[in-house]
């Protein structure tokens, strides 16, 4: 094993209570030399992912390090996001490929290797638990909402409406089993397969909202650049929001920082008002400052 391997052995996060966490984040560039490498563990399993290639004995060595330290581990896998369609392998244990990740008493489906992500971005945790703990009784707008796990977490708070808006119908689907998988009605649910830059005349017949929740991808090709296309759905705000909703925006992008989203907000939507951020779990660590997740609070007051 070589000594980069050793120093993220030596600062890998046990799993506490919970079933679902990240437990290495070398995305923040937070650790000299493990840049490429994330560890997260969806019980139980460990699941090593690569952004760029790794020699296969210090690998090896890694995962066995792995699933001796965590007890409860029958399955290290490792993607390979360096590799084209980000193929996974299994290196230690059982080939597990669907289980159902529990996180704040919540099951989401999860599913190695269909696609590049796998169903929960566990950076957003908080965040998610925030929509929870403040969705009673509302409208709900969630867009760009993938596996709808915003939805999710809005209905068990008590959301009278949730309305989900993605492009794709597999992500839909997969949302609408997980409203399932937690027993939770969706008559109440709503999903629309559309492009939103198309279709804000179909947002606003299921509004005005009292939580808006804007999660967008940085790119996607073909329709979204966040950086073009963010002042867009900013915009569009007074349209959709009742008077003191609840917005949440969020900001993958390493390239982008706070500044450009409170700018983007002052010069689009003025009425929207900063009233807080959301943190990421420590564990996403980051070396420099606006580089990972940017999720801010506002409330719409015109």
């Amino acid at each position: 094993m070589n000594a980069s391997i050793s120093t993220l052995i030596d600062h890998i996060q046990l799993p506490d209570d919970a079933n679902t966490q990240r437990l290495f984040h070398g995305r923040g560039h937070a650790y000299d030399g493990l840049e490429h490498i994330c560890v997260d563990w969806f019980a139980p399993v460990v699941l090593v992912t690569l952004y760029r290639e790794v020699e296969h004995d210090s690998l090896l060595a890694l995962a066995r390090s792995l699933n001796e330290k965590i007890g409860a581990c029958q399955s290290v896998l490792v993607q390979h996001r360096w590799q084209q369609l980000a193929p996974i392998e299994c290196l230690v244990g059982d080939d597990i490929r669907k289980l159902h990740a529990l996180e704040s008493s919540l099951k989401y489906h999860i599913e190695f290797g269909r696609a590049q992500n796998h169903g929960l971005f566990l950076d957003m945790k908080n965040g998610r638990d925030w929509v929870q703990a403040n969705a009673n009784g509302k409208n709900v707008l969630n867009l760009f909402s993938y596996t709808c796990a915003f939805s999710v977490a809005a209905s068990q708070g008590g959301a009278k409406q949730v309305v989900n808006i993605d492009m794709s119908k597999p992500s839909l689907a997969r949302g609408r089993d997980n409203h399932r998988l937690n027993e939770q009605a969706t008559d109440n649910i709503i999903f629309q397969a559309v492009d939103i830059f198309k279709s804000f005349g179909r947002l606003k017949k299921f509004g005005p909202y009292q939580m808006i929740i804007v999660d967008p991808p940085s790119f996607q090709k073909g329709s979204v650049n966040i950086e073009r296309d963010y002042g867009k759905i900013i915009r569009r705000i007074p349209q959709l929001a009742s008077p003191n909703a609840d917005v949440m925006l969020c900001l993958n992008s390493p390239d982008l920082d706070d500044e450009f989203l409170l700018a983007t907000v002052k010069q689009e939507c003025p009425a929207l008002h900063f009233v807080d951020k959301i943190a990421p779990p420590a564990v996403f660590k980051e070396a420099h400052q606006g580089k990972g997740l940017k999720v801010k609070l506002f409330r719409y007051e015109p």
